[in-house]
């Protein structure tokens, strides 16, 4: 494939994002929820697109608001110049706190440190900053059970602080075509909804839902729906694809794949039937083999468990992936294709031609899930929107 953007000139290895797939999804999901706000999901450098980038297209498109997990994360997209509201979903230190935390970045909060720290940085800034309580429904991590609900949002108000989101998080939804659990934990969330209400009044960010429960249950969708992996276009789990199947008798949802992973060829050589390849000399070719060396690797997030058993594309066509995968280094198989040289384009993850590498192909072959393929890809490879 030719590479045109001038931005790639120098690159060895970069990941190219879609924004037309981006736009597309959110707009698949604006279908799906009316006029329910979304809050794309971007933790995880957008999960290994781009925080920054990803934040500026989402923010042009308005949705209503950008989750995180942490203090940095929050941080490096209002560097970046983005100003929609922030949700932080993850733990903060008080001096975390202290750095980040303003009237348009929301903080979800399960303990009365947080609070405290919240507290007293609102009354520094002399304005009630915005919190969101975090009740566990049953996936015993973060939150407060629902029966403290209440009391924990009166203490938020108590110290000064808004009290304007309350949220939960699924445990098992992408796990099953079984959603009994996730049921009786929107039962549990509806009750602890309505208790604080009863404590503090109107709640405007009532919130469940992830991108499975988005696609799946609109008893789900309350106030705000958080989408994560399938804004880039990707779903869930099997699982969840089998469960709209089975509720709806066709597919009908049209998520678009955003992100390819590309790297140039380094060295092209020729070795010898019968020739030890790489680390542990594991790959011994039946033929005499052309081989392309690929400057990356696990370093770049490209996982070992890969070695001997996953496929590139290059000129749009399959080739192996042969010998171990190195920290810094690939090989592969192009006798069948024709004419490569140093240069060219192959393609790890993504689409070349008719020919395409999904995340969810690669993560079975390593042993894991679409969502940490595409979140260990290394923030140091360059990212470019197209």
């Amino acid at each position: 494939m030719r590479v045109s953007d001038p931005a790639l000139a120098s690159a060895t290895a970069w990941i190219e994002v879609s924004r037309e797939a981006l736009v597309h999804n959110l707009a698949l999901f604006r279908g799906l929820l009316g006029a329910v706000p979304i809050l794309a999901v971007v933790k995880a450098n957008a999960y290994g697109h781009g925080a920054i980038q990803v934040a500026r297209v989402c923010q042009q498109e308005g949705v209503a608001m950008l989750g995180v997990h942490s203090a940095p994360e929050a941080m490096e997209l209002r560097g970046g110049g983005i100003t929609a509201p922030i949700l932080i979903m993850g733990y903060l230190t008080p001096d975390q706190v202290a750095a980040v935390a303003d009237p348009s970045t929301h903080v979800l909060a399960s303990t009365v440190e947080v609070l405290d720290a919240l507290a007293g940085h609102s009354r520094r800034l002399g304005v009630a900053l915005p919190v969101h309580v975090k009740v566990d429904t049953g996936t015993h991590r973060q939150g407060v059970v629902p029966g403290e609900a209440a009391a924990f949002a009166t203490a938020a108000r108590e110290r000064g602080l808004a009290v304007v989101g309350i949220a939960t998080h699924f445990a098992d939804i992408e796990d099953t075509t079984d959603h009994s659990y996730a049921l009786r934990q929107m039962e549990r969330f509806a009750g602890a909804v309505a208790a604080v209400r009863k404590a503090v009044g109107a709640v405007p960010f009532v919130h469940a839902a992830c991108s499975a429960a988005a696609l799946l249950f609109r008893q789900a969708d309350f106030s705000l729906v958080r989408i994560g992996i399938s804004l880039y276009g990707h779903w869930p789990s099997k699982e969840t694809h089998l469960s709209w199947l089975l509720a709806h008798g066709r597919d009908g949802v049209s998520l678009v794949p955003a992100l390819s992973l590309r790297v140039r060829i380094g060295q092209v050589k020729e070795v010898a039937a019968g020739s030890p390849i790489g680390y542990g000399r594991t790959f011994r070719p039946t033929r005499d083999t052309v081989v392309a060396v690929l400057p990356v690797g696990y370093a770049e997030g490209y996982p070992r468990a890969l070695s001997n058993r996953a496929h590139a594309l290059v000129q749009g066509r399959l080739a192996p992936v042969i010998g171990r995968v190195c920290m810094d280094i690939v090989m592969l198989d192009v006798t069948d294709v024709p004419g490569v040289r140093v240069g060219d384009v192959a393609t790890l993850l993504g689409r070349d031609g008719d020919e395409r590498v999904s995340a969810e192909e690669v993560a079975e072959l390593a042993g894991t899930i679409n969502y940490e393929i595409l979140a260990r890809l290394s923030p140091a490879l360059p990212r470019v929107m197209t």
